[in-house]
């Protein structure tokens, strides 16, 4: 095994999605991401947004199924991680709940809560597992709920807008802390389900209870608005951020001097003008196919190896990304090995015997032990 204090690392991509991961303007995204991993990439779901809900599992089901049906051509292979609740079976802290993460090319989190994902995933296994896997290559994808849960500061939406608690944040995952980037993200930027009768921008929270929040943010963050069916692709190895969908992305620095400033009519009625006169802060927007340097955000830098995480955690991350994942049958061989189960549980040897060939022939060889048929490339 390599020496985990040698390794050379680079940091895979993260993706936000302001809205829209399933709709056909993703479709664009996951094609920029897709197109520099290995051949059939491994895609691990992370269930653990949506595991308070009864049904959690229909609903990272559904992305699934929209990643297998439109993602084709790459031929994904799709892993559920059910990381639901500390202390249950399914905990993001159980070992072999975590474990595909380790051989993942990209990790998808997305519908649920914030605040409930942050208070599962923090010092978790799966969370310190998905970082270290990151810092070796895999991408990140985050939608929903899991774009406000990675910030520094996570908006709590439901408690806000549902239930009607005062306005305020709760402490997110940061993931971006690694990087020395303060960063505060706003998924639904632009949203307008309410129509003319209630203004439902900014997360839902409208922009004047908006501009409240900001008050309560310290100085020295920068806050990113997503805009809906919009994806912003962070490239840390690279130092840039860019924009890829229908709208466009909104960024807010609360704290420190820059040379260039928006003019307050170009923010005239966004609510925008008050934020940036009573923070001394500035506001940069970038739309469709603009790239800008992170630094924009604030000075970054990326982390060496695996500082910051556990060093058990780092050297499986290690261990596992320098060892071969077992070969997989293609469908083809997969269906041939289903009818020869059939044909063995009806007691016909010689249609078992000749699919055993036919298995041959496409280059597997196939062996019956007492838990059943086991395959091998040949």
């Amino acid at each position: 095994m390599p020496d985990p204090a040698f390794i050379q690392s680079t940091p895979g991509p993260i993706v936000l999605f302001g809205s829209g991961e399933t709709s056909p303007s993703a479709q664009k995204v996951f094609d920029y991401i897709l197109r520099g991993m290995p051949t059939s990439p491994k895609i691990a779901l992370l269930e653990t947004p949506a595991g308070f809900e009864l049904n959690s599992d229909q609903v990272i089901g559904r992305i699934g199924d929209f990643l297998q049906h439109n993602l084709q051509n790459y031929r994904p292979r799709v892993v559920v991680i059910p990381a639901r609740a500390k202390g249950s079976v399914f905990s993001p802290d159980n070992p072999e709940v975590a474990a595909p993460l380790l051989t993942a090319d990209m990790v998808f989190m997305g519908p649920g809560s914030p605040t409930y994902a942050v208070r599962q995933l923090e010092d978790s296994l799966a969370w310190h597992t998905l970082q270290a896997r990151h810092r070796l290559g895999a991408a990140l994808v985050f939608a929903s709920a899991a774009v406000i849960a990675i910030s520094r500061y996570a908006l709590p939406v439901y408690e806000i807008y549902k239930v009607g608690e005062d306005l305020h944040w709760k402490p997110g995952l940061d993931l971006l802390g690694q990087y020395d980037l303060p960063l505060v993200f706003i998924p639904h930027w632009n949203n307008n389900d309410g129509g003319t009768e209630l203004d439902t921008s900014r997360c839902f929270m409208g922009q004047k209870r908006f501009a409240s929040l900001m008050a309560q943010l310290p100085f020295g963050l920068t806050v990113m608005g997503i805009e809906e069916n919009t994806a912003l692709i962070l490239e840390p190895a690279a130092g840039e951020g860019r924009v890829i969908g229908a709208g466009g992305v909104t960024l807010i620095h609360t704290g420190h001097d820059h040379e260039t400033y928006l003019d307050e009519a170009d923010l005239s009625g966004t609510g925008l003008d008050d934020i940036a006169r009573e923070h001394h802060s500035h506001v940069h927007t970038y739309q469709q196919g603009q790239v800008f340097a992170l630094t924009e955000c604030c000075p970054m830098r990326v982390p060496v190896d695996g500082n910051g995480l556990p060093d058990t955690v780092w050297r499986q991350a290690i261990e596992a990304a320098g060892a071969p994942e077992p070969a997989e049958p293609p469908p083809e061989v997969q269906e041939l090995l289903h009818q020869r189960a059939a044909a063995r549980a009806a007691k016909d040897w010689a249609a078992s015997d000749a699919l055993r060939s036919r298995i041959a022939a496409l280059g597997w060889v196939v062996k019956d032990t007492k838990e059943g048929q086991v395959i091998e490339a040949l």
